[in-house]
C-alpha cells in the first residue's frame, strides 16, 4: 500500500509540473503555441529539425495579430511580444522593469561568465555598462582601427599569394581564423597568425570556448532555470581550462603594460584607462553605420569603480565571444549574398575602387564609415541575417501591459517572468520589409531610412540593454570586406547552397552546409 501510495503521490506531482504547468497562457485567455507535453513549444528546435530562427518566425506569422502571446520553454511560460509598440515600451520607455537577460548566472556557479557585461545583473551591471560605454564610441573604433585593418590585410594576401584563379573555401573556417587575430590583437594584445599556425594555443582554445553546438547551446537556457544543477554538476559556460587560459593571458599583459609603461591601441588599454578613472566619453560627433545601437544615459557614476583583473578578462573574453562567433557568422552571410547577387557586388567594388583613390591607396577609417553602399549593404546582411533569431528580457519587478483593444484584458508581469522578441520574424515580415527574402540593400537608402520603424529594425538588440560592440563587429565586416573585395570577387561554387539553408542544430544562425564558396582573382 505504501509503495502504492507513493507512485500515486509521484504522478500525481508529474501531472502538475508537466501538465498543469502548460495551461498558465490557457488560463490567462492568452493566445499561445499550443505546447507539446513535457517539452514544451520549442520540440521542433529542440529535436533538430527546425531551427530555432525558423520556428520564432513560424510563430511570430502564427500570432502577430496579438499584441502579445504565449510559448513555453519546457515548462516555463514566455511571453512573445510582436507589437512594435510594445517592444518600444518594455525596451526603453519602461526599461527599469526589463534590465536584465534570462542567461546570466550567479557567482559562485559561474564566477568569471557572471561577471560579463551581457551576464551582469541589476546595478552592478548599470555601474559597469556606464563605466565601459566611452570604450566603445566611435572615437574609439577609430583608434582601434589599424590594428584591425593591418589583419584585414594580411587575410586577404594570405589568399593572393596562392597564385589560383579560384580558391574554394568554407567561409565560417577561414572568417573565425581572420576574426581570431583580430580579436586576439585588440582585445589580449596578442599577435596570432592562424592562417599559417593553423594549431596555434589562442586559436584552439578559442575554439573550444565558443562552441556552443550540440548540448552546449542548451545551457544557457538551464543557467537561468536551473542555476543549483549547474553548480552542483559544475557546469560553467568557459570550463576551469579555458577560464585560466585567458586570466593568464590577461594578467601577463597587464603586468608587462604597467612595469613597462606599454600603451598599445586595443582594449585592454581602454579598459586598464576605465580602471584609472580616465576614460572619459568622447561627444564629437563622427560617421556612423545606421545599424550601430544608440547609448542610452543611465546616470549612474563610474568614478573610483573597482575593476579588477578578473572583470577585465570576463570582458575581454565576451567581447571575444561576440568577435570570433557571431561576427564571423555576419561575415559569412554578407559573403553569401554578395556571392549569389554579383550586380551589387561589383557596385560595392566599384565604391571600393572609388574609396581607395580618394585615400591614395590606403583606407583611413574616416573614409570606410563615409561608404553609403557598404554601409546600406551590411544593413541589409543584418536585417535578413540578424545575429540572434530572439531577443530576451527579464522582468525585474512587476510590471502590467494595459489594454488597447477590445479583446484584451490587463496583464500582470511578475518578477522573473520571461519577455522574448522574434527579432527573426520582424525582420522578415513582408508588411515591414517587402519580398523580405530579396537581398535588397536599397531599402537602407538615406532616402529609404527614415521609413523604417526603429523597433521593426533590432538586429543588435534595443534600449539600453543593447549590444555595446556594435560599432566593433560594423566596422570589422566593413574591414575584411573591403580588402577582399579589392583582390577578389566572392563566387558561388559547386558546394555551395542556393538558397542557403539555415542549420537546425545550432543556437545562432548559421548555413546547414556550411558556406561553401569561391575567392576569384581579379
Amino acid at each position: 500500500m505504501i509503495l502504492l501510495a507513493l507512485i500515486l503521490v509521484l504522478v500525481a506531482l508529474l501531472y502538475i509540473y508537466f501538465v498543469l504547468s502548460h495551461r498558465y497562457w490557457k488560463k490567462k485567455g492568452i493566445q499561445h503555441v499550443e505546447p507539446t507535453p513535457i517539452i514544451g513549444s520549442l520540440y521542433e528546435n529542440m529535436t533538430r529539425s527546425k531551427s530555432l530562427a525558423d520556428l520564432i518566425e513560424s510563430f511570430y506569422k502564427q500570432l502577430k495579430q496579438y499584441r502579445y502571446s504565449g510559448l513555453y520553454n519546457l515548462t516555463t511560460p514566455i511571453l512573445l511580444v510582436n507589437d512594435l509598440d510594445l517592444i518600444k515600451t518594455i525596451t526603453i520607455k519602461d526599461f527599469d522593469y526589463f534590465t536584465d537577460h534570462m542567461n546570466n548566472a550567479k557567482e559562485e556557479v559561474d564566477p568569471l561568465w557572471s561577471r560579463n557585461i551581457f551576464a551582469m545583473i541589476g546595478e552592478p551591471w548599470r555601474v559597469m555598462r556606464s563605466a565601459l560605454s566611452p570604450a566603445f564610441t566611435s572615437s574609439k573604433m577609430r583608434y582601434m582601427f589599424n590594428l584591425i585593418n593591418d589583419s584585414a590585410e594580411h587575410f586577404a594576401e594570405f589568399y593572393l599569394k596562392q597564385n589560383k584563379d579560384i580558391i574554394s573555401l568554407e567561409m565560417k573556417d577561414a572568417y573565425t581564423r581572420a576574426t581570431n587575430d583580430i580579436i586576439a590583437s585588440c582585445a589580449f594584445g596578442i599577435q596570432c597568425d592562424s592562417l599559417n599556425d593553423r594549431q596555434n594555443e589562442f586559436y584552439v582554445k578559442a575554439r573550444k570556448a565558443f562552441n556552443f553546438s550540440g548540448i552546449r547551446q542548451y545551457i544557457f537556457f538551464l543557467y537561468n532555470s536551473c542555476p543549483k544543477l549547474m553548480k552542483m554538476l559544475g557546469i560553467k559556460i568557459f570550463s576551469d581550462e579555458i577560464g585560466n587560459f585567458f586570466r593568464g593571458v590577461i594578467n601577463e599583459t597587464i603586468d608587462v603594460r604597467e612595469k613597462n609603461g606599454i600603451v598599445r591601441p586595443d582594449m585592454i588599454h581602454l579598459l586598464l584607462e576605465v580602471r584609472k578613472g580616465k576614460l572619459q566619453k568622447d561627444t564629437s560627433a563622427m560617421e556612423d553605420s545606421f545599424a550601430a545601437t544608440e547609448e542610452y544615459n543611465l546616470n549612474r557614476k563610474t568614478t573610483n569603480i573597482q575593476i579588477s583583473n578578473e572583470d577585465i578578462t570576463a570582458q575581454a573574453l565576451i567581447f571575444f565571444f561576440g568577435g570570433f562567433d557571431t561576427t564571423s557568422y555576419l561575415m559569412c552571410f554578407l559573403a553569401y549574398e554578395l556571392a549569389v547577387n554579383p550586380d551589387i557586388q561589383d557596385k560595392l567594388r566599384q565604391e571600393i575602387q572609388d574609396t581607395l583613390e580618394n585615400c591614395n591607396g590606403k583606407v583611413t577609417y574616416e573614409a570606410l564609415m563615409k561608404m553609403k553602399y557598404l554601409d546600406m549593404i551590411i544593413s541589409e546582411v543584418l536585417r535578413k541575417w540578424p545575429p540572434t533569431p530572439v531577443l530576451d528580457r527579464i522582468c525585474t519587478k512587476g510590471y502590467t501591459i494595459k489594454a488597447t483593444r477590445s479583446y484584451e484584458q490587463d496583464l500582470q508581469i511578475k518578477k522573473k517572468d520571461i519577455i522574448w522578441i522574434p527579432i527573426f520574424g520582424i525582420h522578415r515580415d513582408p508588411e515591414l520589409y517587402p519580398n523580405p527574402e530579396l537581398f535588397n540593400p536599397e531599402r537602407f537608402s538615406p532616402e529609404n531610412r527614415r521609413n523604417i520603424n526603429a523597433s521593426a529594425y533590432i538586429p543588435f538588440g534595443s534600449g539600453p540593454r543593447n549590444c555595446i560592440g556594435s560599432r566593433f563587429a560594423i566596422m570589422e565586416n566593413k574591414t575584411i570586406i573591403f580588402q577582399l573585395l579589392r583582390r577578389f570577387s566572392i563566387v558561388p561554387t559547386e558546394k555551395t547552397d542556393i538558397p542557403l539553408k539555415i542549420c537546425p542544430q545550432q543556437f545562432n544562425l548559421t548555413a546547414k552546409n556550411g558556406f561553401w564558396l569561391g575567392l576569384k582573382r581579379l
